[in-house]
């Protein structure tokens, strides 16, 4: 299937939807100005709907659609585990840490750092989250974006790949650039509606076709007889994959540490949180994430497995014909990544194929659009405010915001041709993120929960834990990934402990949290919401254990 004039279409349609609403939302009320509060927190007036919408939105690009059908291809469902424990990590990030955040009335993750510890810990943070955000979130999500729309809208040999680059840039920058969070927040319901809607089309339509005989349900029970295997939750160490998801520490170690850091500590993440009416209303938007990450695994892992067993079936049998030259490499290898753009190409029709890849634009547009407004944010908040321009007005701190996003957007345009040169862009976040993130996990855990942690404490385990971390990547050590980021996250607390316990004099740290048990105290419908998805996790690890 190529891309038809009824594609375009939808496909244009869409851009102009997106552009239109987010304009249309943001726009400026008679008689104000826009603020601080309003660029870059909405104005705090998010409902929970909203909230947990654009959670999603912000939270699945190119990288989960594409790289996580690749692993369906690759490992099977066990990869869902990163969907699955995020719910449980939201409820725990809603009840424990979010009452802090709120409390606090911060605008950023930085201006947190630098209330419960201090300034020059803060502008470290605060760089280093800006630079993490435009040269690899950023860079990477472009570029895994534009090369999956040169794959699906071209032929793949990546002629089109400057012009997606620019063309998701532009349909970005368009809104956010001008309405800061608002405008991204709003825009996000639609898209994750699109997100949903156009990866359900392609799980159904990859059902329907893995058998000859058709129909979505004879779909289900052939992949589960056929590729039995790729259903396991836990595997063992037997299994190739077991470096990526070591069994049981997917559940008790490594995952936690990825899953606290991206979902409580991660700025273009957090953010919209802090923009509710109220902690409720933020607790209840935390909720409805939680929800939709269960159901993420549908249309992203299960298209994967579908492609499994369609590569997988007996040579003269499939009703597939070139399915086998696709996916193997010169080298004799298998092109995993390309599960999902393969599978739209062959079973879309016209206009539902337009459709899907405005839903795949959808994620990819949408967590642009987040992590602008987050290194504007932080840029502007934690930069250019206290060093800068200590009297900036309304006008200025807002046009400072237009501009970060603007020249961050242009770097990350310009960096991300440079990625062809690396092997596999996945790994390429993992390296980056994954050496840094169980150190300031391990700050935040300590300076939340534990009153005697100093400012000298935090900063010997952030710049401990890189060693640590680097040690335990050598081949000597040879352990799971996950594994490491758990004896990293350990191993840094109790550096943390000993260096704030022979340096602190007083029984507990000047800018230490205080805390009661009203904070946490939470809403029915955020227990009752808890709770179901607690039974729903165990439900589907007992069943695909």
């Amino acid at each position: 299937m190529t891309f038809t004039t009824i594609d375009i279409i939808v496909f244009s349609l869409y851009c102009l939807l997106i552009v239109g609403i987010g304009l249309w939302v943001s726009r400026d009320k008679e008689g104000h100005q826009k603020n601080a509060e309003d660029y870059f927190l909405a104005g705090k007036s998010l409902p929970w709907w909203a909230i947990g919408a654009s959670l999603i939105a912000a939270n699945i690009s190119a990288e989960q659609i594409i790289g996580m059908s690749g692993s369906g291809f690759a490992v099977g469902l066990a990869i869902a585990s990163y969907e699955w424990m995020a719910a449980v990590t939201l409820i725990v990030v809603g009840k424990y840490f979010l009452p802090i955040f709120i409390e606090k009335e911060i605008f950023t993750i930085p201006e947190f750092v630098e209330k419960r510890f201090n300034t020059t810990l803060k502008t470290i943070l605060a760089v280093f989250w800006i630079a993490l955000f435009v040269f690899v979130n950023l860079t990477t999500v472009l570029y895994l974006g534009a090369l999956a729309l040169d794959t699906i809208m071209g032929t793949g040999d990546g002629s089109l790949m400057i012009y997606a680059l620019i063309g998701l840039s532009a349909i970005a920058a368009a809104y956010s650039l001008y309405g800061g969070l608002a405008a991204v927040a709003w825009t996000d319901v639609l898209q994750v509606g699109l997100l949903v809607l156009g990866g359900s089309v392609v799980t159904f339509a990859g059902l329907y076709n893995v058998t000859p005989e058709g129909g979505i349900i004879n779909g289900l029970v052939h992949i589960y007889e056929v590729a039995g295997d790729k259903f396991t939750m836990i595997l063992d160490k037997s299994n190739p994959e077991y470096k990526n998801l070591p069994g049981i520490a997917v559940l008790i170690g490594g995952m936690w540490v990825a899953n606290l850091y991206y979902w409580g500590f991660n700025q273009y993440i957090i953010q919209r949180t802090l923009a509710a009416k109220s902690l409720e209303e933020s607790q209840k938007g935390i909720i409805f994430a939680g929800f939709l990450k269960l159901i993420i695994p549908l249309i992203v892992v299960i298209p994967g497995i579908i492609v499994y067993v369609l590569y997988n079936q007996p040579e003269g049998t499939t009703h597939i014909t070139g399915i086998i030259d696709t996916f193997t490499q010169s080298d004799g290898s298998i092109k995993y990544d390309n599960a999902y753009p393969w599978l739209m190409k062959i079973f879309l029709s016209p206009g539902f194929l337009g459709l899907v890849v405005a839903a795949l634009a959808a994620a990819i547009v949408s967590s642009v659009a987040s992590m602008l407004n987050s290194v504007a944010t932080i840029f502007t908040m934690d930069i250019y405010i206290p060093y800068i321009n200590k009297e900036a007005t309304d006008k200025q701190t807002v046009n400072m915001g237009r501009i970060t996003a603007a020249i961050a957007l242009i770097t990350a345009v310009f960096m991300a041709p440079q990625l062809d040169n690396v092997p596999q862009v996945f790994q390429y976040i993992q390296e980056y993120t994954g050496m840094v993130s169980p150190g300031i996990l391990a700050v935040f855990l300590m300076g939340l929960f534990w009153k005697k942690t100093t400012s000298k404490g935090a900063i010997y385990g952030v710049l401990a834990s890189v060693v640590i971390a680097v040690f335990l990547k050598t081949p000597a050590v040879q352990l799971p990934f996950l594994d490491q980021m758990f004896y990293t996250l350990i191993s840094t607390m109790a550096i943390i402990a000993g260096v704030s316990l022979t340096t602190n004099p007083h029984d507990e740290d000047p800018k230490a949290i205080h805390t009661t048990a009203k904070l946490f105290k939470t809403s029915p419908a955020f227990n009752i919401g808890a709770y179901v998805i607690l039974v729903l996790v165990a439900v589907l690890y007992a069943v695909f254990w």
